[in-house]
């Protein structure tokens, strides 16, 4: 996701960044005030950074979990070393050119479909980045988008996934890419500070949502390429789509107009099924609503709109005054935002089918999802809500995945979703959001209305406020990875061993494991590292955010937000089979950029991650991935990436 520290420039917002206030006022007790007692109670010396960033914060004590640190150094040394064996890229190296990315030694990259770019070759005019032009809105449905953020790649033969225990060979040079859309700012989308019309804002709209499109490698030259393909398709804010799960049919999801439910927006993480679907997550939707009745609406915003951050300009995107979809003010479309904030499920190879959203997973600011598959064939489903203060969920299906698939139903309709709550001594519940429970009964009406209100129903359980959840990915042996970004709100006198800044800007990352093989409703949990610890360092890194760890124990993170050193955003490896995990930076991005986004073909020998935002924009900043030139508008590009020798990504 974009860093909200640059949010409010970028989007021509508020000088207030509005996602920089929490809209979590419950006196939950928050995650830093449990951290400082965890560390506490283990006599940590302050001022030992590195140390702590990888101590493991165990109780004396446990029936489940981890257990106890030899168990896990034990592990460690049973793996074998230099899993992250790259010639790493130096800070010197990396700040020469902040115009273009700058990678390792032993790597090399190719652009593939910078905003603009046909979906399918030979069907639309590409969009090359002249300041003086835009795309039509035809064009732009026609075209990928801009905001590349999560994605996945899913081979042309992934659809055999019942083969897998049986070693079948997934295809590595030819699939289906589904790629988010985040957003796009008005000056860079259309040139002007503000929309004039319905079609500015019908083109601000179909740059936007997630691109289905179709590639393969040339293996004349091993170059990546658009194809042509039944199933590219483009999936905007104005596309039908279906509800399914508890809030389906729910009456908070009507509009007294009675229009249909169209569409998703401000795509950010994303994840992938068992069953070979692609999971979109919808993150900050409130910012693209406004009220034309202008700053008095904000005096009769209910709970729930002040909750979610609901109000009478939003990002200031201007699409209120030309969309009544949009509008606050009209109460025809009173439950609109209400449609928005969820995980959508896209089949990459049918595009038949409607886009679902799955509201058994809830309502909240997605960031992305990562899905661990118990022994039984039931799955667990980890998200994050990113927001500074808010929480961690999981969400548990009741049967088998194979079993409700076969049948026709969802893993997603029939489960609980939970919400963490994380003690002092290491250990953590995952606390319930069912209407059985008699508190959140007096609350909402039904399970619909409290999944619609997941954030009220979650404050009212006491589940633990953090610093910014974000994306969540599954280690080699099951444990959870979670992204804490930052948290600039966080006051001098908050500040502690485990957190000692005050704003904390460095962010951290959370290695969690439950029980009884994800389905339970405990969970022991340590600091994997602190960014902070590795300030003034060649490994320097801050903000984490975009996940993904591999199957030997490789874990890729991408930065969000300003780096130390003069360094852009960057990817970097960490080796998790080691005691002490540091990152090793693989490549660094463009001037204002975001490095988002990971996927992997099956053979682990090509690797796909975005360049999101470049110059924020300014061809004064960067012109990448054009020629510098200080004209040409930046464009938003993936990145292929592989080692010059052939070998694994991330060795």
């Amino acid at each position: 996701m974009t860093d909200k520290n640059n949010m409010c420039d970028y989007n021509n917002a508020n000088s207030d960044d509005k996602e920089n206030i929490p809209s979590n006022t419950s006196n939950n007790r928050p995650f830093f005030n449990i951290l400082e007692t965890n560390l506490s109670r283990r006599k940590m010396v302050q001022g030992s950074l590195a140390a702590a960033a990888t101590t493991f914060l165990a109780p004396s004590a446990m029936a489940t979990g981890w257990g106890n640190n030899n168990r896990w150094r034990k592990k460690w040394k049973q793996q074998p070393k230099d899993l992250v064996g790259f010639k790493p890229l130096t800070i010197e190296t990396a700040i020469v050119d902040s115009k273009v990315p700058s990678i390792s030694d032993d790597y090399q990259y190719q652009v593939l479909i910078p905003w603009g770019t046909p979906l399918e070759p030979n069907t639309v005019e590409e969009y090359a980045g002249d300041p003086d032009s835009r795309p039509t809105p035809k064009q732009a449905a026609q075209q990928i988008g801009i905001g590349h953020d999560g994605m996945w790649f899913f081979p042309e033969n992934n659809r055999y996934y019942k083969y897998r225990r049986y070693g079948y060979q997934l295809s590595s040079s030819r699939g289906m890419l589904c790629i988010n859309h985040e957003f796009g700012r008005n000056p860079h989308v259309l040139g002007k500070e503000a929309p004039e019309s319905l079609e500015d804002v019908r083109l601000a709209q179909n740059v936007l949502g997630v691109s289905v499109v179709a590639i393969g490698k040339n293996y004349y030259n091993d170059s990546w390429q658009t194809l042509n393909s039944k199933n590219s398709r483009r999936i905007t804010v104005n596309t039908p789509v279906d509800f399914s799960g508890p809030a389906a049919n729910s009456p908070l999801l009507q509009n007294p107009n009675g229009n249909i439910a169209l569409g998703t927006v401000n795509n950010c993480g994303a994840g992938k099924t068992p069953w070979g679907t692609y999971l979109t997550c919808e993150e900050n939707f409130n910012g693209y609503f406004g009220a034309t009745e202008g700053e008095s609406f904000n005096d009769r915003r209910t709970e729930a709109q002040i909750r979610y951050g609901i109000d009478f300009d939003g990002f200031n995107y201007g699409w209120e005054f030309f969309d009544k979809r949009f509008d606050l003010s009209d109460p025809d479309y009173i439950n609109e935002a209400n449609r928005f904030g969820w995980i959508v499920e896209i089949d990459p190879f049918d595009a038949s089918q409607k886009p679902v959203k799955r509201t058994g997973l809830g309502r909240i600011k997605h960031e992305a999802i990562a899905i661990a598959e118990s022994a039984n064939g039931r799955i667990a489903a980890y998200m994050g809500d990113d927001q500074r203060f808010d929480y961690c969920y999981k969400y548990v299906s009741d049967n088998s995945w194979e079993n409700s698939i076969d049948q026709g139903l969802s893993p997603f309709d029939e489960g609980t979703l939970y919400v963490a709550r994380f003690n002092d001594d290491g250990t953590g519940e995952w606390l319930a959001l069912t209407i059985e429970n008699p508190v959140l009964a007096e609350r909402f009406a039904d399970q619909g209305e409290l999944l619609i209100n997941t954030r009220i129903a979650a404050d009212i359980l006491g589940a633990t406020p953090m610093d910014r959840p974000e994306w969540t990915t599954i280690g080699k042996d099951g444990e959870i990875y979670w992204t804490l970004t930052n948290n600039s709100r966080r006051s001098a006198d908050q500040t502690n061993a485990a957190n000692p800044e005050g704003p904390n800007n460095d962010g951290h990352i959370i290695r969690m494991e439950n029980s009884d093989d994800h389905l339970g409703d405990t969970f022991t949990w340590e600091i994997f590292i602190l960014a902070s610890s590795t300030r003034d360092t060649e490994q320097t890194f801050t903000d984490p955010d975009a996940a993904y760890a591999d199957s030997q124990g490789r874990l890729f993170i991408g930065t969000d937000g300003g780096q130390p050193d003069g360094l852009q955003d960057q990817l970097v490896v960490f080796d998790t089979t080691q005691e002490n995990p540091q990152p090793v930076r693989l490549l660094t991005g463009v001037n204002s950029d975001e490095i988002t986004g990971f996927t992997i073909t099956p053979d682990q020998r090509t690797a796909f991650i975005n360049i999101q935002h470049p110059g924020n924009g300014d061809p004064l900043q960067t012109n990448f991935p054009a020629e510098t030139d200080e004209f040409t508008i930046p464009r938003d590009c993936t990145l292929v990436i592989t080692r010059k020798d052939g070998g694994i990504i991330g060795s």
